[in-house]
């Protein structure tokens, strides 16, 4: 997973309570500290730019005085950003290789936003605090002046943009002197609840398990959380994909759904298809056995490939079709059907509660009817 925050926010507080609990940390920090470590072509290209006056009398790097460039400069910020960055990913890429097969590795990233990175994890942690907490935290406890701690904030992204990332929020508001630490709480519950079960599921080569779902009121996270999929998914297929698209009812704004994000993948054949769907365990999503059908509007069935999400807090089906199935222009058009005309949603909200305690096959032949009328009307 990816864990993420701004600067103050309290990331060291959670990575403690991850590492207490067993899982194995790589802190962009501190190998961003190893790149440039004296000996290294980091260090010697840091150097070369940004030239000596940048070293302490020792050799090394001198940090805070780096820093107090950077934090001021956006062509140095970026330079730096540009030497740094892709020595630290082939770093972090060695040690996640070298975790241990059941390992959960939380990868400590600040700047996750800010460089892309997130759609590379199959979970996106964010610890989230109020600026001025933030502020104050940077000022009295690490004895940054209140210049440099505003000038770091600023650079950082903002909170919105971090929220569009996170899967999970975890809000640490308090002062670090408060008697109460409802953050621990939070983690040891993301441990326990989410992140072993996701590990398990993933290295058994299962989806989580999901009882009968029904609808739910809309949710404006949805949206969002589609986009994160997506994004995942996107990353993986490269130009295997010829249109990844967040489809189904919770892609229609103010349809209450069963809470599942739905997924279209669209490829150029079966074969491709197949090989998608296995890929997608490093996006959190494992592949059906075999192959599924889509029950067609006017009768008879197409095949597709079929991958679902490990992750317990957070249902995904994703379907991998070839570009010549009738279904993946099916999908799209009952979504956009259902995007203008209230009354169609109306019916497939009936349509869905009566299908909670459906078998996978009853499910799939009352859907087809319901499409065939839409296509019909």
């Amino acid at each position: 997973m990816g864990l993420s925050g701004g600067i103050g926010a309290g990331k060291s507080t959670v990575v403690r309570a991850l590492r207490a609990a067993g899982a194995v940390i790589i802190d962009a920090d501190v190998l961003a500290r190893e790149v440039v470590a004296q000996g290294t072509p980091g260090h010697a290209a840091v150097v070369s730019y940004f030239g000596p006056d940048i070293l302490n009398t020792k050799g090394d790097i001198d940090r805070p005085s780096l820093g107090r460039i950077v934090f001021r400069d956006a062509t140095a910020r970026g330079a730096l950003n540009g030497i740094v960055h892709p020595l630290v990913a082939a770093r972090r890429a060695e040690l996640a290789a070298a975790a241990p097969v059941d390992a959960v590795v939380v990868e400590d990233v600040p700047l996750l936003v800010e460089t892309g990175a997130a759609a590379g994890f199959p979970l996106v942690v964010v610890v989230e605090a109020p600026t001025a907490e933030r502020l104050r935290r940077l000022v009295e406890d690490r004895g940054m002046s209140p210049e440099d701690a505003q000038a770091r904030i600023a650079v950082q992204a903002g909170d919105e943009e971090r929220r569009a990332v996170a899967d999970v929020l975890l809000p640490n508001p308090r002062r670090s002197d408060a008697a109460s630490d409802p953050l621990s709480g939070l983690v040891a519950a993301l441990w326990e609840e989410r992140l072993l079960p996701f590990e398990a599921n993933l290295r058994a080569g299962v989806a989580a398990r999901r009882g009968p779902l029904a609808p739910v009121d809309p949710d404006p996270g949805w949206a969002a959380a589609g986009a994160r999929v997506c994004a995942r998914i996107a990353r993986v297929a490269g130009m295997r994909a010829l249109d990844v698209a967040h489809t189904g009812p919770t892609a229609v704004p103010g349809l209450a759904a069963r809470d599942v994000i739905d997924v279209q993948v669209v490829v150029a054949d079966l074969g491709t298809a197949d090989a998608l769907a296995r890929d997608l365990v490093s996006a959190g999503l494992v592949p059906a056995p075999g192959r599924r059908s889509d029950r067609l509007p006017g009768g008879g069935s197409v095949e597709k490939a079929f991958a679902a999400s490990a992750d317990p807090g957070r249902a995904v089906d994703c379907h991998v079709r070839p570009a010549d199935s009738p279904a993946a222009a099916h999908v799209l058009a009952l979504g956009d059907r259902l995007r203008t005309d209230a009354g169609l949603r109306g019916r497939y909200l009936q349509l869905e509660r009566s299908l909670v305690a459906a078998d996978e096959d009853s499910r799939a032949d009352a859907t087809a009817a319901f499409v065939r009328d839409v296509l019909a009307g």
